[in-house]
């Protein structure tokens, strides 16, 4: 192909998507611009790094907790704006599992400060040396509480108050879902009370420095351990979409829902076990946050649900795999906008990204691909 010809290509390229060919445009302006902030040390190679660890770990907890919105709306068609009370309920169950095995031994805390996350400033995560090294049992139990405390919360909302209304309209579920949201969070302050606390003890954590060009980059063991339980909870459920029959029938159903009944699907069977899966990898989701994060408070979780929708949008909702795809991409904006705007605008960017990538791609990222 000759010098005219890839003119000519560049030029219908632009003419015919404009929209493209400006994203394109800014992506390489800023990219040449970050290659020149490091080569000229006004960004250090270090700094980089720990941002591109900071929005690897954000991802992560992105697509996990927005896998469970994008399977609720492929397969029962609504927006649940309660997911981010869901994830603060299971985060606070697991927490509170954890501060009861670590405090059990050798410590003079009472039984109650410890169910209620040191309520009050009563009981202090760094006192219990809570970490993952210090107390590998009880983080091991918080993160099953977590996961179960989830799902029961999910189960019986579900059955109390989306079932009896689950014919009417998606607007109804989701205005609905608002309502629990607030319920939620605001039975959270009544038991555990508003304050913010620390939940780890940051001295306890063992930490390998990675070199690189002008410096080191910490990893420790909590962001490894966030790492490997998402990657290994991503890859049991893509076994479990594509490998069983539960997998089949959620996919089936997400296809086309009467269809799957008159096959002889139980569909109220899979949709328990949609809200039992979903719930559960958010409840894994924020306590793993909140071990990486090292604060849990009433508020965490409500706040970076915009972030989450944004990923399970990006990713094109109603995909599962998107929901992953979309987080990762989320999370990397929200920690590397900071080389070039100031940081409190970093979910901006993140938001202004899902918009530009949909007008491009309106169906996301994994258009097509609804639950698997």
């Amino acid at each position: 192909m000759g010098v005219s010809d890839s003119y000519e290509r560049g030029r219908e390229f632009l003419i015919e998507d404009p929209i493209r060919a400006a994203l394109v445009i800014v992506f390489v302006v800023l990219a040449l611009d970050l290659v020149r902030q490091l080569a000229v040390g006004q960004t250090q190679f270090s700094e980089f790094g720990v941002l591109l660890k900071d929005g690897l770990m954000r991802g992560l907890f992105f697509g996990l907790a927005g896998i469970g919105l994008s399977m609720t709306y492929s397969i029962l068609n609504f927006a649940n704006f309660a997911h981010g009370d869901l994830i603060t309920g299971g985060a606070f169950g697991g927490v509170a599992a954890t501060y009861v095995i670590a405090g059990g031994f050798g410590t003079e805390a009472a039984l109650g400060s410890l169910l209620l996350v040191g309520a009050g400033g009563s009981v202090f995560g760094a006192a219990l040396g809570i970490g993952v090294a210090t107390s590998p049992l009880a983080v091991l139990a918080g993160v099953v509480v977590a996961a179960v405390a989830s799902i029961a919360l999910a189960l019986i909302i579900d059955r109390f108050v989306y079932k009896p209304i689950r014919d009417r309209s998606g607007i109804t579920l989701l205005i609905t879902s608002i309502g629990v949201a607030f319920a939620l969070r605001y039975l959270i302050v009544f038991v555990f009370g508003p304050g913010r606390r620390g939940v780890t003890d940051p001295s306890g954590i063992p930490s390998v420095a990675v070199p690189v060009i002008d410096g080191t980059v910490n990893v420790d063991l909590h962001e490894v351990s966030l790492l490997v339980v998402a990657v290994v909870l991503m890859l049991g459920l893509h076994f479990l979409l594509q490998r069983t029959r539960l997998g089949k029938a959620m996919r089936a159903m997400a296809d086309n829902e009467d269809l799957a009944r008159i096959t002889g699907i139980p569909t109220e069977r899979v949709v328990r076990f949609t809200w039992i899966i979903g719930a559960g990898l958010a409840g894994v989701a924020g306590y793993m946050f909140v071990l990486w994060n090292e604060t849990l408070h009433w508020f965490q979780f409500w706040s970076l649900l915009l972030p989450v929708f944004a990923a399970v949008i990006l990713g094109g909702i109603g995909s599962v795999y998107g929901a992953i795809a979309g987080g990762l991409v989320i999370g990397f904006v929200m920690s590397l906008s900071v080389v070039w705007i100031p940081g409190g605008l970093s979910r901006a960017a993140a938001f202004l990204i899902m918009i530009a990538v949909l007008l491009v791609r309106p169906e996301g990222i994994f258009a097509g691909r609804s639950t698997a």
